[in-house]
Order: C-alpha cells, then sequence, then structure tokens
C-alpha cells in the first residue's frame, strides 16, 4: 500500500516516517507530485486535518495522511491553538513564533499548556479514518534543547525535567501528541495493509478498504485559538 504524507514541512515527515517505519506501507513524499497548495480555513484541528487528507488524496489519487496540530495554552484562551504555525504571521520563522508567544505570556502567573494532534487517513473510495493525541506540560520562560521543532524548545515536561527540544527523537516520539496520533492510525494501517495482503493473496490482485471510521471528534477548545 502507497500513502502519500499530506505535508510540505520536511520536519513532519521526518517525525511522522519514524513513528511510522514499521506501519508495513510506503510512505510517498508529497514532494514526489505537482505542486499543490491547501488552504487551511477550518475552525478546528479535525476540519483542516481532513481538508488536507482529501484534497492530496484527489490530488494524487492515492489515500493521503495528514495532520493538524498546535498549542494550547490555557492563559491564552487557547491560542495560538489552529494557528499556531502562522501564530507570529504567514511565512515566519519557528522563532518568530517561540518569540511572540513567550512575549504574550510575560505576566502570565499560570504556564499550563498542551499540544494536540488530530491526524486523518482519507481513501479514495471515500473511507476515512482519524485519531487525536495530546500532550500536557508548560510554557517555559526561555528556549532550552536544539532537538526538535516548532515550540518544543519551550515545551517543557515536568516528569522528563526537560523541555521537548532536549529530548532524543525516539524519547520525544514515546510521550508526544504526534507520537500517540500516529501510532493509533499506524495500527490502523497495519490492519488494513494485512488485509490487502490477504486479498491479493486470495484473488490475485488488491482489494479497496471500504471501511470507514471517524472517531475523536474535534474538541471546543481547538476553536480557541481564534
Amino acid at each position: 500500500m502507497k500513502i502519500v504524507l499530506a505535508t510540505g514541512n520536511s520536519d513532519k515527515v521526518k517525525e511522522i516516517r519514524n513513528i511510522l517505519r514499521d506501519c508495513g506501507a510506503a510512505l510517498i513524499s508529497l514532494g514526489e507530485f505537482p505542486p499543490i497548495e491547501v488552504e487551511e480555513d477550518g475552525l478546528t484541528f479535525f476540519e483542516n486535518a481532513r481538508k488536507k487528507a482529501y484534497e492530496i488524496s484527489v490530488h494524487t489519487g492515492l489515500p493521503a495522511l495528514s495532520d493538524d496540530s498546535g498549542l494550547v495554552v490555557d492563559a491564552l484562551g487557547g491560542a495560538p491553538g489552529i494557528y499556531s504555525s502562522r501564530y507570529a504571521g504567514k511565512k515566519v520563522s519557528y522563532g518568530d513564533n517561540v518569540r511572540k508567544l513567550l512575549c504574550k505570556m510575560k505576566h502570565c502567573r499560570s504556564r499550563k499548556a498542551e499540544f494536540v494532534c488530530v491526524s486523518v487517513l482519507y481513501f479514495p473510495d471515500g473511507a476515512i479514518f482519524t485519531s487525536r493525541g495530546r500532550l500536557k506540560g508548560i510554557i517555559s520562560k526561555e528556549a532550552s534543547g536544539d532537538g526538535g521543532f516548532g515550540y518544543d524548545p519551550v515545551f517543557y515536561i515536568p516528569g522528563k525535567r526537560k523541555t521537548l527540544a532536549e529530548m532524543t527523537d525516539d524519547k520525544k516520539n514515546l510521550i508526544s501528541h504526534r507520537g500517540e496520533a500516529f501510532r493509533k492510525i499506524g495500527k490502523i494501517i497495519k490492519r488494513l495493509t494485512a488485509g490487502e495482503k490477504a486479498e491479493t493473496s486470495r484473488h490475485g490482485e488488491c482489494g479497496t478498504s471500504s471501511e470507514g471510521a471517524v472517531t475523536d471528534p474535534p474538541s471546543s477548545a481547538e476553536n480557541s485559538g481564534q
């Protein structure tokens, strides 16, 4: 089975491939197809992830796997939320977003936050599978660590006494929101791949799954980043 990774973010591609390295499917980069831009105009992580997966599946003719994720900060009313990647504006650096976040939180007493990830696997026949992952932590007052990407240098895990950026990739993926979401999707892919192989063995051709399962409805907290 071939699945297109519905993101142009090379850091995400690397992380997702690492998490799904044993899923049994060939994970194809979006860069192998003609360029496409999907406008993320949904009001929740789920809406954005579903739109990306759908449009890229239509564009490529293959199953597409997407995610939409972001940082939800209590003291900021849920911001940056669905706008996490463009918090400081369009086409800005990770550092720009982090600096704006720390500036906004300069006088905040509560620094509780969570990362949220919603993953969607969409098939050309309309079957759709989705999963969700969360990671709770606090926003540190300064960046620390050279690993990861995005807000990882300021997302501190009290139980680990480290920011995500201070962890190795494998240790981060064991606890991260994206790791949780994509491990759930990985189990679905394994099941579908096994079914595809069994169908091929019986009939000499690949079968197409018509099963659809949508789980983990979007949380109202996702809207609070607006």
